[in-house]
């Protein structure tokens, strides 16, 4: 029979995991080589230059631009409040002066007389950067940020919403086969990671977000359920910028799939633990996966930062990987068909063109429609059984 191997999605109990946490711009690194942080520690900050406001002097006050310096009450450098009369002419006999006023609350950056434009910069933005995982940090970057290793459970989605976020992981269901119910939440589970079952829908995500709920872990959606929670159809599946409360990790799908069994009893085990998670997905080149990270710090606290570097943990760390053949149950990975669950029934061993023009590897896919697709294998990723 034709077959192949291919990866699928990372569930490890117990494995290294290192994050490099770098600043947009240089700043200051906050702590140095060695030291134990934990998720919400800040571990470098920096600030970002405010937005330039232009102010057209010359035209407010009706002269020409070569003349605007002569009316400045303010110069380059100097910081001025909002509403501050920063420019004014002299009038006709000291009578009918205009008068120029600040906008915005910032630095006068520069004066022209050439355009007669005044640039006032608004107040820098402080931007501080979080550990996010609790560990050891390995490498300080001057200026720039740190790298930070650990161990722990490591689960990684197909799809996520939502940026990083940090809380204590609730599970709703017994079984991953149960859906959570929307009575179910209150206050209790404000600042949590939840995790619901088989499938929300969007009232229960609109729910979470209300009691501002951290996270919800879940094994599938409807596509149209993630359109309203989006605001739009997801094109690419590129995400992780959403302004919302609650990030939403999607473990299998689209459709009506469970969380995989073993991926639940791991997330069943790590309930009570505080977790780090990350909705930001890419499915492209430089594949991004949403993550749920549980550091185990009583590890960490028992072993240093050189024996937990030179640890191996082939033995303990799981990558879903495995046999790829016809009647094989595979994801699609990639639009326009991503998240869609389905059957292989063709492995054809010769090469084939595609779009691109290159040649490779494919398969077709029977969606639970009956619907049929050929696309490269590299496109599909095996579904834990």
């Amino acid at each position: 029979m034709t077959h192949a191997y291919t990866p699928g999605l990372k569930v490890s109990q117990r494995t290294r995991i290192e994050k490099e946490r770098i600043l947009p711009l240089k700043g200051q690194v906050l702590v140095e080589k060695g030291a134990l942080v934990k998720a919400e520690d800040v571990v470098a900050r920096t600030l970002l230059p405010g937005n330039i406001k232009p102010v057209n002097v010359a035209h407010l006050l009706g002269v020409e631009p070569q003349e605007v310096p002569r009316y400045m009450l303010v110069k380059e450098g100097d910081e001025v409040k909002e509403s501050q009369l920063i420019a004014q002419s002299k009038g006709f006999l000291g009578l009918f002066k205009s008068e120029v006023k600040a906008p915005v609350t910032g630095t006068v950056e520069s004066i022209s007389n050439i355009t007669g434009q005044v640039m006032l910069r608004e107040p820098p933005h402080p931007v501080e950067i979080k550990a996010y995982i609790t560990g050891y940090v390995s490498e300080v970057i001057p200026d720039e940020g740190v790298r930070i290793v650990s161990v722990g459970s490591f689960i990684q989605g197909i799809l996520g919403v939502g940026g990083e976020r940090f809380g204590t992981i609730k599970v709703l269901v017994a079984e991953p086969e149960k859906m959570a119910e929307i009575s179910q939440l209150n206050e209790e589970h404000r600042g949590t990671i939840i995790v619901a079952g088989k499938k929300i829908d969007h009232a229960f995500y609109q729910r979470c977000q209300e009691l501002e709920i951290n996270g919800v872990v879940v094994g599938s959606v409807d596509d149209m359920d993630l359109k309203r929670l989006l605001g739009y159809e997801l094109g690419v599946a590129i995400t992780g910028k959403e302004e919302v409360n609650t990030t939403l990790i999607i473990t299998e799908g689209f459709g009506d799939l469970p969380i995989a069994e073993r991926t639940f009893e791991l997330l069943k085990a790590c309930e009570g633990r505080f977790a780090s998670i990350n909705g930001a997905t890419q499915i492209r080149a430089g594949v991004m996966r949403p993550e749920i990270i549980v550091a185990d710090i009583e590890f960490l606290e028992k072993h240093s930062l050189a024996e937990i570097e030179q640890w191996r943990f082939e033995e303990t760390s799981e990558v879903d990987q495995g046999l790829l053949e016809i009647g094989t149950r595979v994801r699609i990975i990639r639009e326009p068909h991503f998240g869609r669950i389905g059957e292989v029934v063709d492995l054809p061993p010769e090469l084939q063109e595609i779009e691109t023009g290159a040649k490779v590897r494919v398969l077709t896919v029977k969606l639970s429609d009956g619907t049929r697709f050929t696309l490269p294998r590299a496109n599909v990723e095996l579904i834990e059984e």
